[in-house]
């Protein structure tokens, strides 16, 4: 009898914590969507600040505000890349699986309005590697990423949230410490090259759609090519799939 009630207070505690948790997520999640991003036009040329909910709210009509965006492709020094599953609390494509990072440059943070080589891109990409990932911004710096090439993409998602980006395209090969943040990452893996398209095909949850595509179009070539990046890049022009 004693045990049974040990083990159904345990039980109550544990979903309690969940709930808590579950509630501080989303309300992290919420917050976050008042951060400001940089708006483009379809050459990337900034025109002003809207929080990411405006950005990514599809209006009746089904448009979206284009704003700048980067993804980070994150390999380790034996050639295996980092796969996240986005968590369920997320508001925009929530419980997806993802390469490494994906997020924006913050209009309100002045570094990362900077231009000039992409630095304010590189500066936030390491931000949000730290936050999503727990990887130490000492071990990934501006200068750590490869800036190959930028994407314009558009997708309304489930017809309430969508994606209107200019997608900066960044790898990394460099092994890092890894502690995830829960309310930004469910799951992460490391995926061999040769695996890949098994692994695609056995996954329990969607890709995110700016995943699919690259994964489509371009990541093979990267992924071979990984030593010798140089040759794919294009900098000057805005891939549109």
């Amino acid at each position: 009898m004693l045990r049974r009630g040990v083990t159904n207070f345990l039980c109550s505690v544990r979903a309690y914590s969940a709930q808590v948790e579950a509630t501080v997520a989303k309300r992290l999640q919420e917050v976050a969507m008042n951060e400001n991003c940089i708006l483009v036009d379809e050459n990337d040329r900034p025109l002003g600040q809207a929080s990411k909910k405006d950005c990514h709210r599809v209006s009746p009509e089904g448009h979206l505000k284009l704003h700048r965006a980067f993804s980070v492709f994150l390999f380790n020094t034996s050639g295996e890349m980092l796969l996240q599953r986005r968590s369920k609390h997320k508001i925009t494509f929530p419980d997806t699986y993802t390469n490494a990072c994906c997020s924006h440059p913050l209009h309100d943070i002045e570094g990362e309005r900077e231009e000039l080589n992409a630095l304010g891109i590189r500066r936030a990409a390491q931000r949000r590697l730290n936050y999503e990932l727990g990887i130490p911004t000492s071990q990934i710096r501006p200068e750590s990423f490869h800036y190959i090439t930028r994407i314009h993409y558009k997708d309304i998602g489930d017809g309430v949230w969508g994606e209107h980006e200019i997608d900066y395209i960044l790898i990394v090969r460099k092994d890092v410490d890894l502690k995830p943040n829960p309310t930004e990452v469910s799951e992460i893996r490391y995926i061999r090259r040769e695996e890949l398209d098994n692994e695609i095909q056995n996954l329990g949850a969607p890709l995110t759609p700016w995943f699919h595509l690259i994964l489509k179009h371009r990541l093979k070539t990267w992924w071979d090519n990984l030593r010798h990046l140089k040759k794919h890049e294009d900098l000057k022009n805005i891939q549109r799939f």
